[in-house]
């Protein structure tokens, strides 16, 4: 079926399944139910690309997904604030949608419950297109059923969405027939020899594992503590002198230091296995009222020690020196107004007082 210009990117929902690493059998399982039901509703084009954090500048996943138009589903493997910052990463922009799909979860008697109000961050740069992304963590649930159901209220708000901002004398129809997708139409054509280089076959390259570091702008105020802390030349600053993952493959796999010294929790790894680093939503864990105990796996006064030990060990693994404290270590940001002190602050306090 032929599609006038523009008419798909309009009228249908991108859905875009990304895969988890490896081939964990109740994973695929779950991926292939999810995408086996997706491509038997009506209104959506649905993708199936890697893992979306391995994605490489070159690979035909990620530029797949820069010649996608319109509003995006993402089904992945990790936390939706990491999934939407990743994305911003890599260019590929929009507006947060809201998701109301909620994970169940135990809550802990004793864990903080009240929100904190959100850090005040510099925010997205560049131009951010008119359109919502919203992220879905595939590890909520098992069965593809609540997947479903989300989406389906996406489509119902994004089509809403469409039909209050389209001119009255446009005129589109979604024939409402089902499809999975391997490649955009792109520049509003269906071209089937751009299509033609979205195969399967080249879309579902496994890539190579990466590791780096994700900011979330939301919460980040530029401080560049993290730039002072991060002795192997990860972090950059633009035009603007605003911080930005200059040389990401320069990072240490397994390293998540330069987050634990993060004043704002704006610093995500999203394959690290502590919650709160992987990019957990803050107000999960009260906020920037944070226990360092659950956030750090380790005592509130190990939070910088445990760091700085972290530092140390890529150091050395470089044949360089260990530098312990005597480098980097974050100051408060002494120029800002300074508000309620953190648990960490306090913790800089008392090592300033002891002479560290």
């Amino acid at each position: 079926m032929n599609f006038p210009p523009n008419t798909m990117s309009r009228t249908r929902l991108n859905v875009v399944l990304s895969q988890a690493p490896g081939k964990h059998p109740a994973k695929r399982a779950l991926e292939e139910s999810v995408a086996a039901a997706l491509i038997m509703e009506s209104g959506l084009d649905v993708s199936i690309i890697p893992n979306l954090y391995d994605l490489g500048p070159d690979h035909t996943g990620r530029m797949f997904l820069e010649g996608v138009s319109g509003d995006i589903v993402v089904l992945c493997w990790h936390f939706p604030r990491a999934a939407f910052w990743l994305l911003d990463r890599i260019g590929i922009k929009g507006h947060l949608g809201e998701v109301q799909l909620k994970p169940p979860r135990e809550v802990d008697e004793d864990e903080e419950t009240e929100e904190s109000p959100p850090a005040k961050g510099i925010g997205p740069t560049g131009k951010i297109p008119d359109r919502h992304i919203y992220c879905l963590d595939l590890r909520d649930f098992k069965t593809p059923d609540p997947y479903l159901k989300e989406i389906r209220r996406i489509s119902a708000e994004c089509q809403e969405r469409r039909e209050k901002a389209r001119p009255m004398t446009a005129t589109f129809v979604d024939l409402g027939l089902p499809s999975i997708a391997t490649a955009p139409s792109l520049n509003g054509t269906s071209n089937g020899t751009a299509m033609a280089a979205f195969t399967p076959e080249k879309l579902l390259v496994e890539p190579n594992r990466r590791w780096y570091p994700v900011i979330d702008y939301s919460r980040c105020t530029n401080c560049l503590e993290c730039l002072d802390f991060c002795l192997f030349g990860v972090y950059g600053v633009n035009n603007f002198d605003q911080i930005l993952v200059e040389t990401q493959d320069n990072c240490k796999k397994g390293c998540p230091a330069c987050s634990r010294v993060c004043p704002e929790q704006a610093i995500m790894f999203p394959e690290y296995k502590s919650a709160a680093i992987a990019g957990a939503p803050v107000g999960a864990i009260g906020g920037l009222k944070i226990d360092l105990t659950k956030l750090f796996g380790g005592d509130v006064k190990d939070a910088l020690a445990m760091a700085v030990q972290e530092r140390d060990k890529e150091l050395l693994g470089d044949g360089r020196e260990a530098v312990g404290m005597s480098v980097g270590i974050p100051k408060r940001q002494p120029d800002k107004d300074q508000g309620p002190k953190d648990d960490l602050d306090n913790l800089m306090d008392d090592l300033d007082r002891l002479g560290l």
